[in-house]
């Protein structure tokens, strides 16, 4: 069993409210949900949809075609309804949309009139239209009214209770007039609810258990969430949380945080990273520890605000003059996101190093269902000193010399010892040098003594598939969830593998799973990437030497839906 509802309007009608509330719902039965959103860079106006897919089993990407369209204007009807699957409804109002269809396919259901007749604020339209996709598909309003109590309880009991009885009444409507409809009823699943998050907060919750204690950034969709949500805990959990001017003030702010001893990160788009750079290379002198959140989104310069691309690839591989360590995360779904932010916070500590956790506005915007998170293999390790180990040293030097590069990292203003440190060029203790000498030795230690190290932290790509594939579909980052999914297809009829990068930088080692000799015996290699020229493609031929047989690029600010790649890479097969 499975169906999806696409939700479509203006901005400012709603929708969002309304498939928010829906996969809060679906996901509270058990149902597993999958949703995405397509929205314009504006307030008012315009068409955007949300997207929500759910089933009896695991959904980790959209659909092209749908089961039930709600159109909330008239543009709804025309861009989507020839995305209506065979037995499909178009639920629509149609006094408010001024125009009767006679199509089997339409429901007509006067949401405007019952919010009227039950003496509600029209804005509770989209409570009626809630009610209305429950009673199609057969479902109760239990979980809308333990939604409604939470999220409105500023509202007063008497908002309340009239939310819970236009959705009623939403509901009891469509019961009335379409009886028929049986073969839309669904059986609640005997599972518990589950946890329904997207990959920004994801992210977000991935830090606070990481215990980051600072967070500034400048507000650039679709990074933004992740301060919100940063915010929103940071009275509970003890975080100092910064809304600075511009980008270039917030990553120089999370420096500050982590030189004064806090775990600290920032969060930007491509844009707001171009601003960074400088900032990323003082990290990489001082060899002061930050996690920076890049959440991609079309450029160049300001793009397409709302939609998604993996453009940024090699921005963030190279952002920031001269030569230093980095680390490159880019996690596939929201479980990824959390686990890589945690390891993101492990390295940048570890290896006093800047560590990039790589995302898009597909993965910051979709939700997945999960019945929780591993939290078993979670890293907080100190690696600062601090206290009475400080005071108990004879001597400190910032950037002392030592076999894998790593210097001890003091925390300033607890002890007697000076902690120095400097964007020029320095010696052990931090103070500034020109000899080439001291250069030389500088360079070694934090790149080349650490990079070895550094390479056997980053983990290998994710194979599924059969072990002597003829067919291997290779991507990276957000990507993965519609891949798998294209993958299982395939595998009823093809041998076929699937391989998902999730850390990039370094590039994961072959000597511990040979995955080049993998994609050698392979007959065709596809690489499916949301860019123009192919940028991971073009890293693995760097690194490695391997030419993919074939690329699938999407360019258009919009993500794969599992059809139309699985036609594409059909046309390829």
């Amino acid at each position: 069993m499975e169906y999806t509802i696409r939700v479509g309007g203006e901005a400012g009608q709603g929708l969002q409210s309304i498939g928010s509330v829906l996969a809060k719902i679906l996901s509270r039965y058990g149902f597993h949900v999958f949703t995405h959103q397509d929205y314009m860079s504006r307030i008012r106006g315009g068409h955007n949809f949300y997207q929500i897919r759910f089933a009896d089993s695991p959904v980790t990407a959209s659909r092209d075609q749908v089961d039930v369209l709600l159109a909330l204007d008239m543009d709804t009807i025309e861009f989507h309804r020839q995305d209506l699957h065979a037995g499909g409804r178009i639920v629509y109002d149609a006094v408010s949309l001024g125009t009767k269809f006679s199509g089997q396919e339409f429901l007509d259901i006067p949401l405007a009139r019952i919010t009227e007749e039950k003496g509600a604020d029209q804005i509770m339209v989209n409570s009626v239209a809630v009610g209305a996709i429950l009673g199609l598909f057969g479902l109760d309003i239990e979980q809308f009214a333990v939604i409604i109590k939470s999220t409105m309880s500023d509202k007063g009991e008497g908002v309340i209770a009239t939310n819970i009885t236009v959705a009623q009444a939403g509901m009891d409507f469509v019961e009335q007039n379409y009886p028929d409809l049986d073969s839309f009823k669904v059986v609640k699943p005997k599972t518990k609810g589950q946890m329904l998050i997207n990959g920004n907060q994801a992210i977000g919750l991935g830090a606070l258990v990481s215990g980051c204690k600072f967070f500034a950034a400048y507000p650039m969709s679709p990074s933004t969430s992740i301060m919100q949500y940063m915010a929103d805990k940071a009275q509970q959990y003890g975080i100092i949380v910064e809304q600075a001017e511009d980008e270039i003030a917030a990553i120089n702010m999370a420096l500050g945080a982590s030189f004064g001893g806090v775990r600290a990160m920032t969060a930007t788009s491509g844009g707001g990273f171009a601003l960074m750079t400088e900032g990323v290379s003082l990290a990489g002198i001082t060899e002061t520890p930050v996690v920076i959140a890049e959440v991609q989104r079309p450029g160049p310069a300001t793009g397409l605000p709302t939609r998604t691309e993996q453009g940024d690839l090699f921005c963030v591989l190279h952002g920031g003059h001269g030569e230093f360590p980095r680390v490159v995360l880019t996690p596939g779904t929201p479980e990824q996101a959390f686990q890589l932010t945690n390891k993101a916070f492990h390295l940048a500590e570890k290896y006093q190093i800047p560590v990039i956790i790589q995302s898009d506005q597909y993965l910051a915007d979709t939700e997945w269902t999960f019945p929780g998170f591993d939290t078993k293999h979670l890293l907080n390790e100190d690696f600062r000193l601090r206290d009475q180990i400080l005071k108990g040293m004879s001597s400190y030097k910032r950037y002392a010399q030592s076999d894998d590069g790593i210097s001890p990292l003091a925390v300033p203003g607890t002890s007697r010892h000076l902690v120095a440190v400097d964007s020029d060029e320095h010696d052990e203790y931090g103070h500034i040098i020109e000899d080439a000498p001291t250069r030389i030795a500088m360079v070694e230690k934090r790149l080349h003594k650490k990079m070895p190290f550094i390479r056997q932290e980053i983990a290998s790509p994710t194979y599924i598939g059969h072990q002597q594939a003829m067919v291997v579909l290779v991507a990276y980052g957000s990507t993965f969830g519609v891949l798998q999914e294209v993958y299982a297809l395939l595998a009823k009829k093809h041998r076929i593998g699937m391989l998902h990068f999730t850390e990039v930088w370094p590039f994961p080692l072959v000597e511990k799973f040979d995955y080049v000799a993998l994609l050698k015996q392979a007959a065709h290699t596809i690489c499916v990437e949301n860019n123009a020229t192919g940028q991971f493609a073009k890293l693995m031929r760097m690194e490695t030497g391997f030419e993919f047989s074939a690329r699938i690029n999407k360019y258009d600010g919009r993500p794969f839906l599992v059809d139309t790649l699985l036609g594409e890479i059909n046309d390829h097969l």
